[in-house]
């Protein structure tokens, strides 16, 4: 029997600084923590981000390039189970593909195709190592008024999802007092405080988590291995942007 592993990170607490106030996802660097558990696993992660906007009809519309990796380390007993070794990296690697399609002075359609490769990379790659996700939606932009907010509407699609269905993307965001502004949404929540020189501090509640390819099987018993991981969790993110 073929079963799939997975780890809950529940109320992580990490921090992240980005380099650019104005544009706070063209890069961005995250490391995580989370102490040893009950089974003697302890386990961090490193991300790193980045986006490139090329803007094309005269600035109207955007095409955006981008990249995003994700490593998880787990400092897994080598008595938990057999090769428990090979558990020990665990990496996510995206290629983003966007296009930003400029509907009227407030609304714009967004598209996202993004190849992505995630396994423990014990071996050569794998066909089971890629999948493609997709991403379709709209936001709305009020900026010049006396409370602005973004709204955003979408669906995603994760081919290695265990829910086989468009998943709902909705993000809403209001500037409720010059210095804060509250963030609604499905897989995050929070807020942000804005300093007089135009950076701002946040802390966000979100849902996350990445399916992982187990190159080598693990066996665990006569009749069970695992084959596949899900990384999931419930995460408080502190950052900072300057």
């Amino acid at each position: 029997m073929m079963g799939r592993c997975s780890w809950a990170l529940i109320f992580v607490f990490f921090v992240n600084f980005t380099n650019w106030a104005q544009t706070p996802d063209v890069f961005r660097a995250e490391y995580m923590l989370m102490p040893e558990n009950r089974a003697g696993v302890e386990t961090s992660r490193i991300k790193l981000l980045a986006n490139v906007p090329i803007a094309i009809q005269k600035k109207r519309d955007f095409i955006v390039l981008g990249s995003e990796y994700n490593r998880y380390n787990f400092e897994v007993p080598d008595t938990l189970f057999s090769n428990a070794g090979d558990l020990r990296k665990l990496h996510v690697f995206d290629l983003n593909f966007a296009y930003v399609y400029k509907l009227s002075e407030e609304w714009r359609m967004v598209g996202v195709v993004t190849p992505r490769w995630s396994s423990n990379f014990v071996e050569e790659l794998q066909e089971d190592d890629f999948n493609i996700n997709y991403t379709l939606g709209a936001y709305q932009d009020k900026k010049n008024i006396e409370k602005p907010f973004r709204l955003v509407l979408g669906l995603s699609y994760n081919s290695n999802s265990p829910v086989q269905v468009p998943l709902p993307v909705l993000y809403y965001e209001k500037r409720f007092h010059p210095n804060w502004s509250y963030i609604l949404g499905v897989p995050k929540s929070g807020m942000k405080y804005f300093t007089p020189k135009g950076h701002f501090f946040r802390t966000e509640l979100f849902v996350d988590g990445y399916y992982v390819n187990i190159q080598n099987n693990i066996l665990l018993s006569r009749k069970h291995f695992i084959y596949g991981c899900f990384l999931y969790g419930i995460i408080i993110d502190i950052g900072i942007s300057v």
